[in-house]
């Protein structure tokens, strides 16, 4: 049980802001993203006798991936309506924190914001793979193994997703920054 204990705790530590930062990029909700997280985290001391270390990461992104999958089904079903994703709220301290990489290289806070419009605007898969590569820095082996897609997909899905986000920011005049 301790060695147990030992090994949840040690996940938990390194992949907790990981959950929780994909799942509000896909969920755009930080209650529903934290209810994610919490369920991800549940089914992992589930599976921990069955958890390989060595294909962790892509198991925990895949059970997040499908987790959230599932809340954008039950959201789109309560609703009754297309799901939204132009809404966030920007007081989350996750949106400060892990696009860090991406948008704190720029001074210019507007800028900044509208990277974040235009990743928020991308198609569900095409965001997926940006944020799992880009802001996450998973491999391409690990985001075909977690969004079980081939790696070629997942490669020409960056494609996408970059092409798309260098045509918003050019409509913003921000293409030198993509």
């Amino acid at each position: 049980m301790i060695l147990k204990n030992t090994k949840y705790n040690f996940l938990i530590q390194q992949n907790k802001d990981r959950i929780y930062s994909y799942a509000f990029y896909m969920l755009k909700n930080k209650p529903d993203a934290e209810d994610v997280t919490q369920e991800v985290l549940i089914r992992i001391w589930k599976n921990l006798g069955n958890f390989k270390m060595s294909s962790g990461k892509a198991w925990i992104i895949k059970t997040t991936h499908n987790i959230c999958i599932d809340y954008l089904r039950k959201r789109s079903i309560m609703n009754n309506k297309e799901m939204s994703f132009d809404s966030m709220n920007d007081d989350n301290n996750f949106a400060n924190q892990s696009v860090g990489s991406i948008v704190y290289n720029f001074p210019d806070v507007l800028a900044a914001e509208s990277i974040k419009k235009a990743i928020r605007k991308l198609p569900e898969k095409l965001r997926s793979v940006f944020v799992l590569y880009e802001i996450e820095g998973l491999k391409y082996k690990e985001i075909s193994q977690a969004l079980n897609v081939p790696i070629n997909s997942v490669k020409v899905y960056l494609l996408r997703a970059r092409k798309e986000l260098q045509k918003q920011l050019k409509e913003l005049n921000l293409e030198q920054v993509a």
